[in-house]
């Protein structure tokens, strides 16, 4: 397969990119070549090229036509109609002649790329661009968005952001798949443009080459630069190690460590802003930015207790995390939004708690590893409480510098680029319209379908031998969440997939990639629908905890509930008090979902066996907890499998179910194979 990435934006280069030296030279640089050296090594024979924008510049060549990296991949730099290095809201007037130089490229080659990958925007109009011309679709990468940016810095006026809003409107719209990095950005950042198409965007967690991050040590001469600044440079150090442009918020951690008497007394404060030789070689934003930390550091007198170096080199980074963990310290991430965050993945190999902004991949991150504490990045308050939280208490600093190490693990870029090349290879195959399917098994995804890897493994080679029997799940995760587990188990694609405990429902294209959401059902669920009546009826119910904005969803509010057996009669009661008619599902004696009165797994799956026009007894489904109820208690093939828990195969109104003696997906097939017999079993007595 032949994939022609495209990315305008920054000094790219091959090796020693200097990060921070413009405001548009950061992690996407860094995504980009990582995942471009994973995929040559995933492909067998690669063949893959990066189309990036030749310009003037004191800083480095930018401007030679080309460079190799390894076997098979190559930067190409084409010149455009200025010649000089420009910012990315700069950069729109450059796209046609940069699209007509990249289309005369690809017409003399004597094979054309199978992909375009657009990075950012701009990258997207392009490949746009060469699609009208060649016919060759584009995957969209937007590593951040317009949107997001103007919400964050409260510049909904600015014309520059306008418009690159509306080009990452006609990129999200014309884009074959859109590859994400983390649930906030597919399922909360894109949510809000008008070409938002859930279907279309798939999670691929980024790698990071954390291998020489976890046997971090201390460099003489970096310590020397940091300690320099500091009277007592053994304390403790908060450290944060970002580009000094607004979105990364760095002032917000200066006020927040400045408003702490506490919290000066036990840390220091290391701030690695990207180099700098002088602040007159810094765009408007990024010298803005480390005058503002300049000048607070003059306002709390932070003098002797605030480390601000103007550069270090690249293989410094990992001595300077060490710096950090050998004091006991913390990295600390305050953006106001972080897309995804490489330095956190960084920080942890090495062995540092998090702290982190709840908005964007930090979430992810944080609830895989469970190596730190996500804050209001606008809150300086919560900032403060979370560092000496984790100061303030030994084992937890222990507990969350040893977790780490499950990022190292998780996050692997040559897992993310053979996911990348699997749906890049199922996209170009495609799959041609579903043939109708004769029966259909819906089944739980947590602790039903997955729980056991050789269950699932047993599952997809019986499931391959299925002829005419469709696959689908149910699930109280949403349909990105859902989508990435299966992915990660190497699970069978489903054919239609029921999500957010049976409020969405979404079915497989002919492409076999992507998935389109069911608007029929969208309009069923949403009659009577009033959210913010719930949520205001629910507001400080005790019992009841809100999980975090991530879980909401616009058709499902979800809490986390104290135990209590009773709990979901007391709520439903609490919505008929304020005549609202809701399902309220509790589920694993913790999670209690408010949905439709007519949302639920049981009534979804009623609907997809219509949708399909099958007989009740060519439908079976699977489950194990309280959430799976309706659907075990809707559907007569119904299948508990052995690991159950809520007391299932005991309630009454599931005593039709088959109770398996197998656990997880070895349990969905001994039910089947039970219901097929039983099957047989009934034709043959009535041919008697």
């Amino acid at each position: 397969m032949f994939v022609l990435h495209v990315a305008l934006q920054g000094c790219l280069r091959t090796e020693n990119v200097d990060y921070g030296l413009t405001a548009d030279t950061g992690g996407h640089i860094r995504y980009l070549l990582d995942l471009v050296a994973a995929s040559a090594r995933a492909e067998p024979q690669p063949r893959i090229a990066v189309a990036t924008r030749g310009f003037r510049s004191v800083h480095g060549a930018h401007y030679e036509p080309g460079e190799g990296i390894e076997d098979g991949v190559e930067i190409l730099r084409f010149a455009t109609a200025s010649p000089d290095y420009l910012a990315k809201e700069d950069l729109w007037p450059e796209v046609p002649s940069f699209a007509e130089a990249l289309i005369a490229w690809i017409e003399r080659q004597p094979v054309r790329p199978d992909f375009l990958h657009a990075h950012y925007a701009d990258a997207a109009s392009v490949a746009a661009l060469v699609e009208d011309r060649l016919g060759i679709p584009f995957v969209f990468t937007a590593h951040s968005l317009g949107r997001v940016k103007a919400a964050a810095m409260g510049a909904s006026d600015d014309a520059r952001l306008a418009r690159r809003i509306a080009i990452e409107e006609t990129a999200l719209a014309r884009a074959a798949l859109v590859v994400a990095s983390s649930r906030d950005e597919a399922e909360v950042q894109y949510a809000g443009y008008e070409a938002y198409d859930p279907g279309r965007i798939r999670i691929l967690p980024p790698g990071s080459d954390l291998a020489r991050f976890g046997h971090a040590e201390a460099c003489p001469r970096l310590e020397a630069s940091i300690a320099r600044f500091l009277r007592e440079p053994d304390k403790p150090a908060l450290l944060a190690l970002s580009r000094p442009v607004a979105k990364k918020n760095l002032p917000a951690l200066v006020r927040a460590y400045g408003e702490s008497p506490e919290l000066r007394a036990r840390a220091n404060l290391v701030i690695m802003a990207g180099n700098r030789r002088d602040l007159g070689d810094l765009d408007a934003e990024m010298a803005g930015e480390v005058r503002e930390i300049l000048a607070l550091v003059d306002r709390y007198d932070l003098y002797g207790k605030v480390a601000y170096p103007k550069s270090h080199r690249p293989d410094d980074v990992a001595a300077i995390y060490a710096f950090a963990r050998d004091r006991r310290g913390i990295f600390v991430n305050p953006a106001l939004n972080e897309p995804f965050g490489l330095t956190l993945l960084e920080a942890s190999a090495v062995g540092l708690p998090l702290i982190a902004t709840d908005s964007g991949g930090p979430n992810d991150i944080i609830e895989m590893c469970g190596n730190g504490e996500l804050v209001d990045p606008r809150s300086t308050q919560a900032i403060a409480a979370a560092a000496l939280k984790i100061l303030g208490d030994d084992a937890l600093w222990d507990r969350y510098a040893a977790a780490g190490a499950v990022a190292v693990a998780a996050f692997d870029w040559d897992r993310h680029a053979r996911r990348y090349h699997d749906l890049l290879g199922a996209l170009q195959a495609g799959a041609g319209p579903a043939a109708a399917p004769e029966q259909l098994l819906i089944c739980d995804i947590d602790n039903t379908l997955v729980g056991c890897a050789d269950c699932i493994a047993t599952f997809g080679e019986w499931h391959r031998e299925q002829d005419g029997l469709a696959f689908g799940v149910a699930t109280g995760r949403s349909f990105h969440s859902a989508m990435a587990i299966l992915e990660q188990q190497n699970a069978p694609r489903p054919q239609v997939m029921i999500t957010s405990v049976g409020s969405e429902i979404y079915h497989l294209q002919p492409d076999g990639t992507t998935y389109r959401a069911d608007a029929d059902w969208r309009a069923v669920v949403s009659r009577g629908w009033d959210r913010a009546a719930v949520h205001a009826a629910l507001a400080g119910f005790e019992g009841l905890v809100p999980q975090a904005p991530l879980e909401q969803r616009s058709h499902k509010l979800s809490y986390f509930s104290d135990g209590d057996r009773e709990i979901g009669a007391r709520v439903r009661a609490r919505l008929e008090a304020c005549g609202l008619r809701c399902s309220v599902i509790h589920s694993h004696g913790r999670y209690l979902d408010v949905l439709p009165i007519r949302a639920s797994k049981g009534t979804a799956v009623a609907f997809v066996q219509a949708h399909y026009g099958l007989a009740p007894d060519a439908v079976y489904v699977a489950g194990d907890s309280g959430n799976d109820i309706e659907m075990l208690r809707t559907i007569p093939q119904a299948i508990i499998v052995a690991n159950f828990s809520d007391d299932l195969a005991s309630l009454p109104g599931l005593q039709h179910s088959y109770v398996a003696r197998e656990k997880y997906a070895r349990g969905i097939i001994e039910g089947v194979d039970h219901f097929r017999r039983k099957a047989r079993g009934a034709s043959w007595l009535r041919a008697l």
